[in-house]
């Protein structure tokens, strides 16, 4: 069974920092492309961050600079490292593992507010 546990998540002030863990078990995990998503009320998700199973990156516009997505295939484990954070960050962060099928966490809060 496979499952996808993210972590991380919770409230801070604009220009902080937060690191979101995505934890996977039950898949060949250094061979999944994973992704990060983000989601708020009333807009579709968009894909936030990807890294391929040999650490080759991409991110959405306007993270550049300020997110950086990194994996651990030693410990099953992706991450999201986001600083410089702006309320328009505010958002339900998901985690995917995609290869021939795709997998989704249950995803954490991201609010950022003063």
């Amino acid at each position: 069974q496979v499952q996808l546990v993210e972590s991380g998540g919770g409230l801070v002030q604009p220009g902080g920092s937060l690191r979101l863990s995505c934890a996977a078990s039950g898949l060949p995990f250094s061979r999944y492309v994973m992704r990060w998503y983000r989601q708020t009320p009333g807009k579709e998700r968009e894909l936030v961050a990807r890294i391929s199973g040999s650490g080759s990156t991409n991110y959405l516009d306007s993270v550049k600079g300020r997110f950086t997505v990194s994996r651990d295939n030693t410990k099953n484990t992706v991450y999201l490292q986001m600083n410089s954070l702006k309320p328009e960050d505010t958002a339900v962060y998901y985690c995917n593992a995609i290869l021939f099928t795709d997998y989704w966490g249950q995803g954490t809060q991201v609010t950022v507010s003063s």
